[in-house]
Order: structure tokens, then sequence, then C-alpha cells
């Protein structure tokens, strides 16, 4: 998710212990959706279930009027500051105080050297402001965070954007992995920082199974009664695939009545596309394919008319939402 201008959830301090409750989306529920009541350890070896409390012991910590009333201009200059060796810290952390939160990836901290820059949480991505549970989303990471917050670093220090890249850390729980684990963030790859991958496609799996957050069936309202199924992705189209866009394509299966198709989407992983359905086409029983390219829209073809390619050839997901948002269909290579 790219840094938005909207205005930021202030953090809140001091604090004793935190306590967050994660629920779904929709009216309530979904982050990117979820409600039972056990709470586990976040080592990777047992899944979170919905509804549940989390509480988090963390150092009381009075932050100074700057810090809480700081504005969120990243700093883009080069990190200096020095790796912290508090007890109970990870190797190799940093323990920065928390200024704001931007959205359900994206923070403001100050640094020890008092700077005050932006940080995007590597290996997830939240839904956009706008989309169904980016709100739920960036209240969810406001609630897991303490007034001072630990981050790591995997291969690249910043993003295009200038942005730090870190995995964010209270104590021993691994603020990125609980944002996917409760279905607030997906998992998504980002080369060559992909030394959490694992954990954090693990913990995806287990949301989607658990059916919370964005992945529970009615996550943005009313669940969808529709029988739709994404049965193929064509990503390498022959040849350049940014010249031959429609050797990328879709296979979309229905196996239901026919489907008005109208404020449907397919996307992909990426915060940038997505293709809305024709207003009026309908879906019919069988198989629809969707084109990168432009075309002709018939009844069993529908062309997106990208500009450029849509699918990775290194791998992607592909999602089917409903009117409401709620995804339908997901497949991944």
């Amino acid at each position: 998710m790219t840094l938005s201008s909207h205005s930021p959830i202030r953090a809140r301090w001091p604090v004793l212990a935190l306590s967050v409750v994660l629920s779904a989306c929709g009216s309530v529920p979904t982050s990117d959706a979820g409600d039972a009541a056990t709470s586990t350890s976040l080592d990777g070896s047992s899944a979170l279930t919905t509804s549940t409390t989390l509480q988090l012991a963390v150092t009381t910590s009075t932050l100074s009027p700057s810090a809480t009333d700081a504005t969120t201009t990243s700093s883009t200059s080069t990190t200096t500051a020095t790796t912290s060796t508090s007890p109970g810290l990870l190797p190799g952390a940093v323990l920065v105080d928390l200024v704001s939160v931007t959205d359900g990836d994206t923070i403001e901290v100050r640094m020890p050297s008092g700077a005050v820059d932006t940080v995007r949480l590597i290996g997830i991505n939240t839904p956009e402001r706008g989309e169904c549970f980016a709100d739920e989303a960036a209240e969810a990471l406001s609630g897991l965070l303490a007034p001072q917050v630990a981050m790591t670093s995997d291969t690249s220090d910043r993003d295009q954007y200038g942005r730090l890249l870190r995995y964010l850390w209270i104590g021993e729980v691994f603020v990125n992995e609980v944002l996917v684990e409760r279905g607030f963030a997906l998992a998504r790859e980002y080369p060559p920082d992909t030394g959490q991958a694992a954990r954090l496609a693990a913990a995806q799996q287990r949301a989607e199974t658990a059916g919370v957050g964005m992945w529970a069936t009615d996550a943005c309202g009313s669940a969808s009664t529709s029988v739709l199924t994404i049965e193929w992705i064509e990503a390498d189209a022959p040849g350049n695939d940014h010249d031959n866009l429609n050797g990328e394509w879709v296979r979309i299966a229905n196996a239901g009545a026919p489907v008005d198709m109208t404020g449907w989407v397919l996307k992909d992983e990426s915060a940038s596309h997505r293709n809305r359905f024709p207003s009026g086409f309908v879906f019919p029983t069988g198989v629809v394919l969707v084109y990168t390219g432009c075309g002709p829209n018939s009844t069993t073809e529908v062309f997106w008319c990208n500009g450029s390619a849509v699918w990775n050839n290194s791998g992607d997901t592909a999602f089917l939402l409903d009117p409401n948002g709620n995804i339908v269909a997901t497949r991944s290579y």
C-alpha cells in the first residue's frame, strides 16, 4: 500500500499493558474478518482465533509533546540509529518511538537520532484507502503497537518511495504476522526482502482456513451466493508480456446460474491493478476469459484494457470480489 495523504491515526501513550481485541469487517467484520476466543503464542506454532484478546505487556513510556504532535512528513535521510542491546530486544533490532499510524502497513516513527521517518511493513499488503477493511487494518495496527516499537530489517533499507522497510515487534510478538493471521493484511513477497515470507504465507493460510478478517464470506457485507471460481491464470504471455497483453488472461468459471457482474472486481496482489467488470455484463453458466489487453467484450470474453502486464511471472494471486468487496474466489501460482 502506498503512502496516502489522509490524516494519520495518532499513537496512544503512556501504556502499561496493551490489550488488543481484533475483530472482523462488515457490519463489522474483516485486511483485509472473524470471531472466537483463544489467545495463542505467535511463535509460528499456532494460529490466532477470532475475537482473540491479546495481552501485550510493554514498558511504560512517555513521549514528548513533539513526538505526539509530529506530522507524517517522512525523512529520507540515511538511517543512523544504533542497534539497541536492551534486554529482551531481538538481535539487530532498533527501538523507536511511535509517532502515528498512517494506514494498515505504514507508520511514522521517531528514530533514536530524533528524526521522524516513514516505515513500510515488509511482507504484507493491506487494503487501499476506500476499500473494504482499509480502516479496520489501520485500527488493528494502531491497537497492536506500543509507544515504543522494535524494528528489524531484511535485505533492503528503503523502498523506491524512500520509506524504511522493516518488520515490527512488540516484545516477541511479530506484528506483521498478527495482521496477516487475523485477516487484516495479505502476505506478499517483495523480493529481495523475503526472509519471513514462509512464516507470513503460513499465517495467511491459517487465516483463510479459519475464515477470519477479509477471508470471511460476509467480511464486507452480505455474502454472495454465486458459484464463481478462478480456474487458471496465464501469467507468462508469449514473448514480452508488455508487448502481448492479451497473451495474459484469467479463466473464471461459473457453476451456477448467470450472474450480473456489475460492481464485481478482478485484482492482483498489488495496490494498483483493479479490473471492474463492465456494467450490465452477465456471466453465463460456463467459462469467461478476462484478458489484460484491449478488445471487444463478448458474452465469454472480457478485456481489461490495462496499459501494461498485470500478472507477475514469478508468482501472484488473483482475487475475485463481489460488489460489497467480499472475496468470492482466489487463485495463487
